[in-house]
């Protein structure tokens, strides 16, 4: 049993170093995020973000270092990698979902497939989830027959339907019309609202600024710089972070 309280970080990240071959990719990262906080990753493409986000949750393994997920280290090998991936949630670029499936099917799935909980129960509380994501009405729409933005955020619901403390976005709007880009991030606005605890990996400079909590700029694999939105982004020091937000502010 572990002794996490909530005065404690959610997820405590220290010294994380990942390669793939002879290419380390996180050179020692280190962040801790607090309960109900709000953290944005920025920075340039292949600069580790993405690679971090599926760390937390142990899609990727690590070389060297700690990840703590409510005092649980998210690495140790008897660790049951469900009930982790019942805590965090993770919603990806591509929204993966079953083409055959409804969208309320595509909700229900993993909690009655997964947890083994009552259909009934698991319908109530995917109707309910679809509402919350602006849904209502789209229940028995196959994937195919939503826009992007609408099935990305079925993708947000499915992920909710698990009951996560932690939800991670990795770049959840870079494959969508700028046009719907909006009606996800408000989405994971009004979850932020209500005290979820997100990470998200993002090039949406203004809604980072705007929800994040804690921003962190990362470069070749290091955290170049951190700070709240409104130090980092109206007064970074690096050059490095500078040079990056001219180039999206």
């Amino acid at each position: 049993m572990t002794s996490w309280t909530a005065d404690q970080p959610i997820v405590r990240i220290h010294d994380v170093h990942k390669s793939y071959g002879h290419i380390e990719v996180l050179k020692g990262i280190s962040m801790n995020i607090m309960k109900g906080e709000v953290v944005c990753i920025i920075g340039p493409s292949g600069s580790g973000k993405s690679t971090l986000i599926r760390c937390i949750n142990a899609l990727n393994d690590i070389q060297q270092g700690s990840i703590q997920v409510e005092g649980q280290e998210v690495h140790d090998p008897k660790l049951d990698k469900l009930a982790l991936r019942r805590k965090v949630g993770i919603v990806f670029q591509q929204y993966n979902l079953f083409p055959h499936k409804t969208a309320l099917q595509n909700v229900m799935m993993a909690p009655i497939k997964v947890l083994k909980e009552k259909p009934a129960e698991v319908e109530a509380r995917a109707r309910s989830l679809l509402k919350k994501v602006r849904l209502e009405g789209k229940e028995n729409q196959y994937p195919g027959e939503l826009s992007g933005g609408q099935q990305q955020r079925v993708a947000i619901a499915r992920s909710l339907a698990m009951q996560p403390d932690v939800m991670l976005f990795d770049e959840v709007t870079a494959a969508l019309d700028p046009e719907t880009v909006k009606e996800v991030l408000v989405t994971i606005k009004d979850l932020a609202a209500e005290g979820m605890t997100c990470i998200l990996v993002t090039h949406e400079m203004n809604f980072a600024r705007e929800v994040a909590d804690h921003v962190y700029f990362t470069d070749k694999g290091l955290i170049v710089e951190d700070g709240p939105p409104e130090v980092l982004f109206t007064n970074a020091k690096d050059p490095r972070t500078r040079s990056f937000l001219n180039q999206l502010l």
